[in-house]
């Protein structure tokens, strides 16, 4: 029973993060397309947790730490991109 529930699980994560790239290709502005790219890599963080359950290994929890890292600093560069028009700032002095 558990593991059909964990397989479910993964199958609605899995077709969650197809409908996050549709709205990733389709998205109607930029912000749309951010969140959407924010909520996939949340999915992989799911996905992966879900798997290590599976499997019954700790061994993919740093994957999921590194994921969770690499989302937040993805989705914070593309927020500065958007509202400043640029990642890094050459001139601090302004």
């Amino acid at each position: 029973m558990f593991d059909a529930i964990m397989k479910l699980s993964l199958l609605i994560l899995a077709v969650s993060t197809l409908f996050y790239f549709y709205r990733l290709v389709k998205g109607p502005t930029v912000p749309d397309r951010v969140v959407a790219l924010d909520a996939i890599g949340i999915n992989l963080i799911g996905l992966t947790g879900v798997t290590s359950v599976m499997l019954k290994t700790s061994a993919f929890l740093d994957v999921i730490l590194l994921l969770g890292i690499l989302a937040f600093i993805g989705t914070v560069a593309f927020s500065k991109f958007l509202e400043k028009g640029e990642i890094i700032e050459n001139d601090r002095n302004q």
